[in-house]
Order: structure tokens, then sequence, then C-alpha cells
């Protein structure tokens, strides 16, 4: 694979969730957010036959454990998102908001994972901050 194909993929990534915030906000127009989180889960299965490459061996059971949790933890992220929307909220402002997410995973890396803060991560939190000020104002 070519070294710099990981931009490739965040390229899709971001105009994929860009449309997907669109249509997140769309689709909680005429029906419940719970509705429409069940509709994202029928979008994921039809996508996911073309995505998913067999493993050479098996799966570590551990690992299958976390990806269960994790997909448990985004599908009520999912949920809180569309019904945040549901309930008035801006996809300007909404959207952008959870988008911050990974801001937690910064704060808890030195102690659940035993990571260090850079400068540059500090200052990243900072502006992460500073935007969820000047969105909320």
């Amino acid at each position: 694979m070519h070294p710099h194909a990981w931009l490739l993929f965040t390229a899709i990534a971001l105009v994929t969730w860009g449309a997907g915030g669109f249509l997140q906000k769309v689709s909680t127009d005429d029906i419940s957010a719970e509705s429409s989180l069940i509709w994202l889960t029928v979008g994921f299965l039809l996508v996911e036959p073309w995505l998913w490459r067999p493993p050479s061996s098996g799966y570590p059971v551990q690992e299958v454990l976390y990806a269960c949790l994790a997909g448990g933890v985004s599908a009520f992220s999912f949920w809180a998102l569309l019904e945040a929307m549901r309930s008035g909220g801006k996809a300007a402002v909404v959207i952008p908001l959870t988008s911050l997410y990974p801001l937690l995973v910064v704060l808890a890396a030195p102690f659940v994972l035993h990571e260090h803060i850079t400068p540059q991560q500090a200052a990243g939190m900072a502006c992460g901050l500073g935007a969820i000020y000047l969105l909320a104002v």
C-alpha cells in the first residue's frame, strides 16, 4: 500500500462524515432519533459486506469484545447526536461540538493509555475549548 494512503482514507472520511452530518440532520426532521438510528444501522449493514475482509486467522476474543463495546458506545453516541438535532439543535453547532470528542481521548490518554500530551496537543485542546465557547455563544 502507498505510504500516503492514509491521506486518501482521511479525505474519504472527511467528505462522508460531512455528508453524513447533513443527512443525520434531515433524517430527524420528521422521525424520532431512535427511528433514525435504526435506519442509520441499516445503512451500516448495507455497506459492510463490501468493506469486510475475512481474517487470515481467528479474532482475539478481547479485541472482539472491545470492538463490540465500541459499537455499543457509538450507537448511543449517534442516538444522542440525533436526539440533539431532533430537539432543535442546529447541525452547524451540534456536529462540530460532538466532533470534539478527541479531546476526551487526549485527556484520558496519559491515565488510560500511558501516553504523554505534547505541546501541540495541549494547543489543540485549547483551540477546541475555544471553539466550544465560540459555538455556544
